[in-house]
């Protein structure tokens, strides 16, 4: 069995298994509290993400062992798929909505988040079209080798958007642009798109007044310390008072029903509380490798589609991790945006895992390596 796995970038399957086992303590430490008086079982979460992570990594298995050329053909079908799915969480009775966004497909004792599939869907699909138009020398042109992607792009940009997931928006259309970076598309048409996109970007956060709110508590959260600014203030008292070392695993008081979202979104806060700044200096540091290693297998890659595909998946990594970093640590506005590998959710840990498969069979065929 090691000998089998000596040929997979053992970097990114230690970091990204001790990731997922480091983010079911830390479910079960920010979430015990509530779940006891929520559900009756202190438990709840920690059976729920155990079972999520057990299931994360079958799928992850799986995405190693399977040729990743195999998904040259499933590229598109899945990528109409996953637009589907996208639309289907507005039908009565088959979405689920919390907190007034509708995000997710009721399932039986599960609840699927196809933004999380979207993102992988995205990033399969360039990087076959993108090997195959990189062959053809179309991607300097901008009819075939960015406006397809454009309208592809505003497409699900404009579900996501409906849904009221700016996160997921934003890291999809970072990943995208990437992508088309790396590809070789025409900076000017990048750069131009970007600048036309502005507008747009300052309708959405103007035209939704619970946007317009996280805006200003970004600006001044001490405005309204017990309404919108109340989320980021807690964060803060949660990592300032972790200090240099912690409170201690499980001593956190801000999980105690004053951090909201101390499961999901802000768990790095709690973490912070409990760890110390050492705490979330390791863990940044374990994202900061991991990111490392992915491009140093899309730089080795065998052909150009597993190396966009290492590509895209690094950016998507780095991003997640890098923004829900900066919202608990105040750099930007609050959004919803789980920590990869660590926040409570089975959507986001399964898809996270399964990229990770896809990136660990992309280096099982590296060559060139010095």
């Amino acid at each position: 069995m090691l000998k089998d796995l000596e040929k997979y970038d053992m970097g990114i399957l230690i970091l990204s298994v001790a990731l997922t086992c480091f983010g079911v303590v830390m479910v079960y430490s920010t979430s015990s509290v509530m779940a006891a008086k929520k559900f009756h079982d202190g438990f709840y979460f920690l059976k729920r993400q155990g079972i999520y992570a057990v299931c994360g990594f079958g799928v992850m298995y799986f995405a190693m062992k399977i040729d990743y050329q195999n998904l040259r053909k499933l590229a598109v079908p899945v990528l109409l798929i996953c637009i589907v799915l996208l639309l289907a969480v507005f039908i009565p009775g088959v979405g689920a909505k919390a907190k007034g966004a509708a995000r997710w497909i009721r399932l039986p004792g599960f609840n699927l988040q196809p933004s999380e599939l979207a993102k992988i869907a995205l990033i399969v699909y360039m990087a076959y079209s993108l090997d195959k138009k990189q062959d053809q020398g179309k991607m300097k042109l901008f009819l075939s080798g960015f406006l397809p992607y454009m309208v592809i792009l505003a497409l699900m940009l404009g579900i996501l958007l409906k849904q009221h997931d700016l996160g997921s928006a934003l890291t999809m259309f970072f990943v995208a642009f990437m992508m088309l970076f790396i590809a070789g598309a025409q900076l000017r048409y990048i750069l131009g798109c970007g600048i036309l996109a502005l507008p747009f970007a300052w309708y959405f956060i103007v035209s939704e007044p619970y946007r317009w709110e996280r805006i200003k508590a970004y600006l001044d959260p001490w405005q309204d310390p017990s309404g919108t600014g109340f989320q980021i203030i807690q964060s803060w008292i949660a990592v300032g008072t972790g200090g240099l070392f912690g409170q201690g695993l499980g001593e956190s008081k801000q999980k105690l029903f004053y951090l909201p979202e101390a499961h999901t979104d802000f768990i790095l806060a709690v973490t912070g509380e409990e760890l110390g700044f050492v705490g979330i200096a390791v863990i940044a540091s374990m994202f900061f490798l991991l990111v490392l290693r992915s491009i140093r297998v899309a730089l080795y890659a065998e052909d150009s589609f597993g190396r966009f595909l290492a590509y895209g998946i690094a950016v998507l990594l780095g991003t997640e991790a890098f923004f829900n970093m900066a919202v608990v640590t105040g750099m930007v506005p609050t959004k919803g945006l789980a920590l990869p590998y660590i926040s409570y959710g089975g959507s986001s840990l399964i898809v996270t895992l399964f990229a990770t498969g896809i990136l660990l069979n992309v280096s099982s065929r590296m060559k060139g390596l010095p």
